[in-house]
C-alpha cells in the first residue's frame, strides 16, 4: 500500500512532449548546432536542461551548452507558441488521491521556475505537498530528488510510488530504492519502462488512477 506517490511532470500529468522538441531544435538552429529529429528531441524529456543538452550534442562546450538553455528557455517562454495541456482526467484523478488520503509530490527535470509557471496557470499546486526540479538537486536518474521528498515528507521508501513515462523516472525509482508505475502514454515505450522495472505500465492518465486505486493506497497521516 502506498502512502506517498510522486508523479514526474512533462509526458505525465503535463502533454508537453511536443512544445519541448520544437524549442530544443529551434535553439539547435540558433546555436548553429544539427538540428535533432523530434524523436532525439523527446528521448531526454524528463533530464534536467544542462544534461538534456549534453545526452543530445556529447561533443559540444560548455560555452555551446550554456548558449542552448538559454535559447531554449526564451523559445519556452516567449518565442513558441505551440500548445501544452494537461491529460485528461489529471485534475480529477489528483483529487481523488487526495480524497483517498495519499501524500503527493512532484519530482521533474523541469527548473523551479518552469514548475512554478505551470502551478500557477494550471493551480494544482495545492495538490502536491512539495515538489523537487533538476536546478535544485540532482538530475533524473539520481535520486537525490526522491531522498528529499521521502525526507520532506517523513514516509519510508516502501511505501512510495514514483509515476513516470520515462526510464529516467524508473530507474531513480530503483535507485532510491521505491516503486516504479509506468505512464505509457508519454515519450518513453511500454517495453523501455518494463526493461526499468515499472510494476505496471498504464496507458492513459485515468488508468495510472485507476491502478493506484484499485486497493494500493491508504492513508498517509492520521
Amino acid at each position: 500500500m502506498y502512502q506517498l506517490i510522486i508523479f514526474d511532470w512533462d509526458g505525465t500529468i503535463m502533454d508537453s512532449a511536443m512544445k519541448i522538441s520544437n524549442c530544443i531544435q529551434a535553439s539547435a538552429r540558433d546555436v548553429g548546432l544539427a538540428v535533432p529529429t523530434t524523436e532525439q528531441a523527446k528521448s531526454i524529456i524528463g533530464l534536467g536542461l544542462f544534461e538534456a543538452m549534453r545526452h543530445l550534442f556529447p561533443n559540444i562546450n560548455e560555452a555551446e551548452i550554456s548558449a542552448m538553455v538559454d535559447a531554449y528557455k526564451h523559445h519556452f517562454v516567449t518565442a513558441d507558441s505551440t500548445e501544452q495541456k494537461l491529460f485528461d482526467g489529471v485534475e480529477e484523478g489528483l483529487r481523488a488521491l487526495n480524497d483517498a488520503g495519499a501524500v503527493l509530490a512532484v519530482a521533474t527535470g523541469k527548473s523551479r521556475a518552469g514548475l512554478d509557471r505551470a502551478f500557477n496557470a494550471l493551480d494544482l499546486k495545492h495538490h502536491f505537498v512539495t515538489s523537487r526540479c533538476a536546478d535544485e538537486t540532482r538530475s533524473k536518474p539520481h535520486p537525490q530528488m526522491l531522498h528529499e521528498i521521502l525526507d520532506f515528507t517523513a514516509i519510508e521508501p516502501k511505501k512510495a510510488i514514483m509515476v513516470g513515462d520515462t526510464t529516467f523516472d524508473l530507474d531513480m525509482a530503483a535507485n532510491a530504492n521505491i516503486a516504479g508505475l509506468g505512464a505509457g502514454y508519454g515519450v518513453h515505450s511500454e517495453q523501455m519502462l518494463i526493461d526499468s522495472k515499472a510494476l505496471s505500465v498504464q496507458p492513459n492518465f485515468k488508468q495510472v488512477i485507476a491502478w493506484l486505486l484499485d486497493g494500493r493506497v491508504e492513508k498517509a497521516y492520521d
